[in-house]
């Protein structure tokens, strides 16, 4: 088959799904050593170790598991690896979502994960462009043999199955039944697939002259030479000009790299680093070396942390507290995976504005937000202001990701029924080619519009606009809120 598509006889590619006898595979680069019983114990239970031309290490197939061989030509798809691996990703996260699981990306190894457990795992090989091996789905495995290895050639890895996330056995057939429905989806089913990606050139609304003056050059190089990120800088927001001019920054803590992959976000993710102990104060003395009367604090996502960084939020809100008593202080937090503990760390210590974005409609979040929950930023959102009602509670959404009117004004009166005080409103702009395409560039007066109508729902404040984002004229909307 490879040979006949490499040659043009077979035009179409095709998957195979299965499910194995047990075996233990290593990949090309795979180490023997990370096999951690011997040839005799395996061979008493009839589990075979085969020598297989993927990338990655070592793993275990058995019955129970669905193991996929996508056979296409990438170039014809013009799909590069990185991308490919992302959408084997995203197919077993679709799957698993379908039948209750929720998964997602992590940072320590490709595949998926439900918290520190691996339900999925990708390993591929490619010959003359065309794709061989796959994607193995863990379903109603045994997983014992995992516990012989270092599965993947990681050591301490847990592994885990859709059956023991649900705490019961599912219907093997109808799972390969959603995963063929899924796989037919992404490479047959969308024409992203099918042609070259061409970016949309920018409207004139979109284009402004920049801000010049001694202010931005003065900011960054406070920034630079503190050592400090900025979401400023790492998201490539378009008012890091006008901001840095103004003397506002909005300060990441917690490193540069997001243990998420969100398909709209230009944040680093690569290998995520220890905290910095030191960065409450060093942020505290940005803020008062700045002089600012207002300071924004987001972060990464760390999931990779037990509490998602929210004593490290908390330690510099205390931090900027006793240098400069007189700030006022906003967050913009990630979702902290539900965990209710970790969001009263936070609110605890009194942030003057909790920031979480929806970021947008609920239909496509399996696409531009695969590793969140609609349902969940909603929740965060509702138990603030029900046990911290002091706190003025905001909320942002991008527009021009492929969302109708419809579902827009759905996710805003959605947003508002959980009590939240203010809304922001922006242009989705593509960071990079290998980040969603804008859909439609929404004119200015369609803005105004949808200001009106979120005003209308009885938000305090509402910002929107081309250029708005999260943190934009922050402490104008905030003063809003509290007229």
């Amino acid at each position: 088959m490879l040979k006949e598509l490499h040659t043009g006889v077979r035009q179409e590619g095709a998957c195979l799904i299965m499910e194995h006898h047990p075996v233990f595979t290593l990949g090309r680069n795979g180490s023997p050593e990370n096999v951690t019983v011997s040839k005799d114990f395996l061979q008493q239970r009839k589990i075979e170790i085969v020598r297989v031309e993927r990338g990655g290490e070592v793993t275990y197939h058995g019955p129970g598991q669905i193991v996929c061989y996508p056979i296409i030509d990438l170039r014809r798809m013009h799909l590069g690896v990185a991308e490919y691996i992302h959408t084997l990703e995203q197919i077993m996260i679709e799957v698993s979502c379908y039948f209750g699981v929720e998964a997602n990306r992590d940072q320590r190894n490709h595949g998926i994960w439900k918290s520190d457990r691996k339900l999925g795992s990708v390993g591929i090989a490619v010959r003359h462009g065309i794709s061989y091996h796959g994607m193995a789905l863990n379903v109603n495995l045994d997983l014992k043999p995992f516990s012989w290895i270092n599965p993947c050639g990681l050591k301490g890895v847990g592994m885990g199955s859709m059956a023991g996330e649900l705490q019961q056995s599912l219907n093997m057939d109808m799972v390969k039944t959603v995963m063929i429905e899924k796989i037919t989806e992404a490479f047959a089913g969308k024409k992203k697939y099918s042609h070259p990606v061409v970016r949309k050139a920018k409207p004139k609304w979109l284009k402004r002259r920049l801000p010049t003056g001694p202010g931005y050059e003065k900011t960054r190089r406070k920034i630079s030479c503190s050592g400090l990120h900025t979401v400023c800088q790492e998201a490539r927001c378009p008012n890091q000009f006008e901001c840095f001019g103004k003397g506002t920054a909005t300060f990441m803590l917690m490193g540069e790299n997001c243990t998420r992959n969100c398909r709209f976000c230009a944040v680093g993710h690569s290998k995520t680093i220890p905290l910095n102990s030191l960065e409450p104060q060093q942020i505290a003395s940005a803020v008062q070396d700045m002089e600012l009367s207002y300071a924004v604090l987001t972060s990464v996502t760390r999931d990779d942390l037990e509490d998602g960084g929210a004593a490290h939020f908390a330690q510099t809100i205390n931090a900027i507290r006793h240098h400069c008593p007189e700030t006022l202080v906003e967050v913009l937090i990630p979702d902290l995976q539900g965990n209710k503990d970790d969001l009263a760390v936070i609110c605890d210590h009194g942030p003057s504005v909790l920031n979480h974005n929806v970021e947008t409609v609920a239909g496509l979040y399996s696409e531009v937000r695969p590793q969140a929950v609609y349902g969940r930023s909603l929740e965060l959102l509702k138990r603030v202001k029900k046990y911290y009602p002091h706190i003025i509670t905001k909320s942002g959404i991008m527009l021009g990701l492929g969302e109708t009117k419809k579902e827009l004004q759905e996710t805003m009166s959605d947003i508002r029924e959980t009590g939240c005080d203010l809304l922001t409103l922006g242009q989705y702009l593509q960071p990079t080619g290998n980040h969603l395409v804008v859909q439609r560039y929404v004119p200015p007066e369609e803005f105004d519009t949808i200001r009106s109508y979120a005003l209308e729902l009885g938000f305090s404040g509402v910002a929107a606009g081309p250029h708005v984002r999260s943190s934009y004229n922050a402490e104008e909307l905030y003063k809003l809120a509290i007229r």
